[in-house]
């Protein structure tokens, strides 16, 4: 590999942005391709596949093969709210992958010994996303039902590229969050990128069976695959 391409790709890595080197194999010529970039580019499709996969691998494309070296970030998902849902999700996403965060101001709450093996960060949700930015490779959950904490948060996820934003709540619940948001200067495409209620509808109703339709619909953001209703529907 070049020196030069591989200095990208590690800037690429420091920023949480993916890109994919692009080696055509009979002639070793190599470029990168940034996430982002795709407009105009003759594998545009089979690169868009790629960064939603994460997967490397060969390609053909007229007649000639290419191998996709993918780099993308691993996924995040912050879960703002110590809560009972917040437990049963933590190790189903774990389980799936994810990088678990979860963020609540209130310390009886946000605690080591209610969720081991969990990064828990007991500040409030404008401190903690300073620190850690949110991004294109960011899930985020709202979950404590108190705006003056999850309001926080969601205003920075409207305001950034994350792939997944749920918050909980019912459907007059979100009604009012909707017109708080208006109120911040956010316009109806931003606002329609929320899910709420969270999750996909299964009729969960205990915290785990709450979590089960979380993490569903998170993956199904994640790979920009549409459910099987959704696709009879089309």
């Amino acid at each position: 590999m070049r020196l030069d391409l591989l200095k990208a790709m590690n800037e690429e890595r420091r920023n949480r942005r993916a890109a994919i080197l692009v080696t055509q194999i009979d002639s070793d010529q190599q470029r990168l391709v940034k996430a982002g970039s795709l407009e105009g580019d003759p594998l545009a499709d089979r690169l868009e596949e790629a960064f939603r996969s994460g997967k490397s691998g060969m390609i053909d494309h007229d007649g000639a093969s290419y191998f996709l070296t993918v780099q993308v970030p691993s996924v995040r998902l912050v879960m703002i709210g110590a809560v009972h849902i917040s437990q049963a999700l933590a190790p189903m996403a774990k389980i799936a992958g994810l990088d678990v965060e979860i963020v609540d101001p209130r310390t009886a709450f946000a605690t080591q010994a209610r969720f081991p093996d969990v990064s828990v960060t007991a500040v409030w949700p404008d401190e903690a996303l300073d620190r850690a930015p949110l991004d294109r490779y960011t899930a985020i959950a709202l979950l404590t039902h108190d705006p003056k904490i999850d309001d926080l948060a969601l205003v920075r996820a409207l305001n950034a590229e994350c792939f997944y934003i749920g918050a909980l709540g019912s459907r007059k619940t979100h009604a009012k969050r909707l017109e708080r948001m208006r109120a911040q200067g956010f316009g109806e495409t931003a606002l329609a990128r929320m899910h709420a209620p969270i999750g996909l509808d299964i009729g969960a109703v205990s915290p785990a069976e709450i979590a089960v339709s979380i993490i569903a619909e998170i993956v199904g953001a994640l790979r920009k695959k549409p459910l099987r209703a959704e696709g009879r529907a089309a």
